[in-house]
């Protein structure tokens, strides 16, 4: 059965439909009841009668049009007025006479006959469409059940809205604006009101005034629901936003109202740039901060600058003194140093490079050096214990959830920034010629791609995401690194899943099963510490900076240099066999080292260069800028010190100067005989203070 033809009414000039041609309509429709067709076309009289003027109707109140004007009536249960029971009459001026109805009147009442098949077909609703949505996003993830009833609310209130009955034919800006109009009607004054009637007093849990806010989150999720499989399905090509927020609305307004034109000309043309450049959008936004917080400055203290162009070093300077002194209201603490060079830093790049293009109201140099910003102390990568990783990794392995475990074992085998990995791509993983599973990181913080070798615990768990990925079929989406579509591996129901799905619950969840949290109730192992161990491994494994620089996607090697700092290979050597290990040390130096009386210079050397220190016997501790050493008898100069490990070494010198003592006595030479001597005594102190045996009782 097919609707019938008529020409719609106009919007402006509201008319009912003709009394025949309804009764027509609803005795095809309702066929198998005569009882519903008795009932509906005595409705559309009743109706008519109190409201003649269909106009008027719609001008009149919300809860006068839905009957719900006197709630005296409405609490004894006499709440059936004419409005409420012509609900089938508007709803086929709407679909078949094209009259679009007002958001607020389809929030108030239910709608689901309409997906009747018989009512269906009259309104010219193609129920074939909507089963086949209902299957894709099936196969997207969703439960068919709730896909289907997400589905119908959203499709009935739509339709009803445009006054068009065709689904296809619903674009982004449609579910955009209806959502809108949803937190309109939920801000209402009488909302929570209407949406009580829907509930009796027996069953109703939730408070009177909490309805409206819990009603506008579940439809909300249906109209989501609604924009992620239009999608999916490619009748739309925006991506879906829950809550259907605009996607970073910052960009609108770059700049605060009420400031001189002259700057917000000059401060948005280059944020405009940066925007337009390979800046990421979250820097640009940091950026725009940074501005902020200079001209609200400006505005308090000198209100009499209109441009930019009127700054000079004395102004910077004062703005200087001001973010040392300013209190953070939130901590009640002055500014750290890192917020400081936060707002600094964008400054010194506007200044250095407006100079350089010659842009009019500017200061025309740059006002702000690098001597300006605020030094930042280097801090040591924080890489997790072994104890504490292998228990960590225990309660990761036993996550329910396939795509926060293998997200975490992703961050434990490749050192991958979280970002990297929420946009793996279904082609990211492939092997090595000798089978060894290799991961393709996307292009990310340093714009580079890379490959790296993949452990094949992580590489089986993301092969079974791939695989569940590649049967959803999800839609390609546009990604902002790369400029084209790809396909990402970690979405659910179409959407790609959040760093706090994704890292921080499971990270938090995994941390209290291992025991790792801190006197505040926090989990003391962050995301990213997951990169400082993988670095920290591969120094300490002896890896080579190249090969730290391409599997942690380092930009310079200084920042690789870092982890091999802290785990030299022959440091680590040594500390193990003289500290870890109970060993003993001697010497001259010895107490300066017991006693940590060296400089921070000369640690500083030492720990990159150590095995350049070492002698026969044990390590010289003279600097390369303290010049060649010139003493022969180092076994008593200031700078030697011994370990245990070289006792082995010390009593084959105390054999060796035995014979040399032999040797000088019969060849008569008493000067070489003294001068064996004392290194016999010296070496065995120096034994004797390691705690080692010198060698037999006859010995010298």
């Amino acid at each position: 059965m097919t609707a019938l033809a008529l020409v719609p009414l106009a919007t402006a000039g509201r008319h009912h439909a003709a009394r025949d041609e309804y009764f027509r309509w609803v005795g095809e429709v309702f066929a198998d009841s005569p009882s519903s067709v008795k009932s509906r076309r005595y409705f559309y009289d009743r109706f008519i009668r109190h409201w003649p003027d269909l106009n008027r109707w719609f001008c009149e109140p919300l809860l006068v049009r839905l009957d719900l004007h006197d709630r005296d009536q409405w609490q004894t249960g006499k709440r059936l007025g004419p409005s409420h029971e012509a609900g089938t009459y508007l709803v086929y001026l709407s679909l078949v006479h094209g009259l679009p109805m007002d958001a607020d009147y389809l929030l108030s009442r239910n709608f689901d006959s309409m997906f009747n098949p018989k009512v269906a077909a009259g309104l010219g609703i193609d129920l074939t469409v909507l089963d086949t949505w209902v299957e894709r996003m099936a196969q997207l993830g969703y439960a068919a059940h709730h896909a289907r009833s997400s589905l119908t609310w959203a499709l009935a209130r739509l339709t009803l809205w445009r006054g068009d009955p065709d689904f296809t034919t619903i674009t982004t800006d449609e579910v955009r604006r209806f959502g809108e109009e949803l937190r309109r009607y939920c801000a209402r004054p009488e909302a929570g009101f209407i949406r009580a009637t829907h509930v009796s007093n027996g069953r109703r849990k939730t408070p009177v005034d909490e309805l409206p806010a819990r009603f506008e989150k579940n439809c909300g999720t249906r109209l989501y629901t609604l924009h992620v499989l239009l999608f999916n399905i490619g009748q739309v090509h925006d991506k879906p936003i829950f809550g259907l927020r605009r996607q970073e609305k910052w960009k609108d307004q770059l700049l605060p109202p009420g400031i001189p034109p002259t700057i917000e000309a000059t401060v948005t043309r280059w944020l405009q740039l940066r925007l337009q450049s390979t800046d990421r959008a979250e820097s640009v936004r940091h950026t725009r901060d940074s501005f902020r917080y200079l001209i609200r400055w400006l505005a308090t203290d000198h209100p009499e600058i209109t441009s930019l162009e009127q700054l000079t070093r004395d102004h910077i300077e004062e703005y200087l003194i001001h973010l040392h002194d300013r209190i953070n209201p939130r901590t009640n603490q002055p500014l750290s140093l890192r917020s400081r060079y936060t707002y600094l830093s964008p400054l010194a790049q506007f200044f250095r490079e407006t100079a350089q293009w010659g842009w009019p109201d500017t200061p025309g140099r740059p006002l702000l050096l690098s001597s300006d910003l605020p030094k930042l102390p280097t801090a040591l990568p924080r890489f997790i214990p072994r104890a504490e990783l292998d228990r960590l990794m225990e309660a990761v392995e036993k996550l329910d959830d396939p795509y926060q475990r293998t997200a975490l074992l992703l961050l434990r085998w490749s050192g991958a920034r979280r970002g990297e990995i929420k946009r793996l791509t279904l082609d990211c993983l492939d092997a090595y010629p000798d089978g060894y599973p290799r991961l393709r990181i996307p292009v990310g913080k340093t714009y580079t791609e890379r490959m790296i070798p993949l452990h094949p615990q992580a590489a089986d768990a993301l092969r079974e995401l791939i695989d569940h990925t590649r049967a959803s079929a999800a839609a390609a989406r546009h990604d902002k690194w790369t400029g084209r579509r790809v396909r990402w591996v970690f979405l659910r129901r179409g959407q790609p899943l959040s760093s706090k799905f994704l890292f921080d619950e499971p990270l938090d969840t995994a941390c209290r099963a291992a025991g790792l949290v801190g006197a505040d109730g926090k989990s003391t192992v962050t995301a990213h510490r997951f990169r400082h161990t993988v670095g920290t491994q591969l120094a300490e494994g002896g890896a080579r900076i190249q090969t730290i620089m391409a599997i942690l996607g380092h930009r310079s090697a200084a920042m690789s240099v870092t982890y091999s700092h802290i785990s030299d290979p022959v440091l680590k050597e040594q500390y193990e066999r003289v500290i870890a290990n109970g060993g003993r040390i001697a010497g001259p130096a010895a107490e300066a080292l017991l006693n940590n009386e060296i400089s921070q210079d000369t640690v500083d050397w030492l720990k990159s260069n150590f095995f350049k220190t070492e002698l026969e016997l044990g390590h010289c501790l003279r600097l390369p800028a303290e010049g060649p050493c010139e003493c022969d008898l180092y076994l008593r100069c200031s700078k030697f010190f011994t370990t245990s490990e070289y006792a082995p070494r010390l009593r084959d010198r105390l054999a060796r100067e035995r014979q040399l003592i032999q040797d000088a006595i019969e060849r008569n030479w008493p000067r070489e005989i003294e001068r064996h001597e004392a290194i016999v005594r010296r070496i065995r102190q120096l034994l004797t203070e390691l705690g080692e045996p010198c060698g037999s009782p006859d010995e010298i």
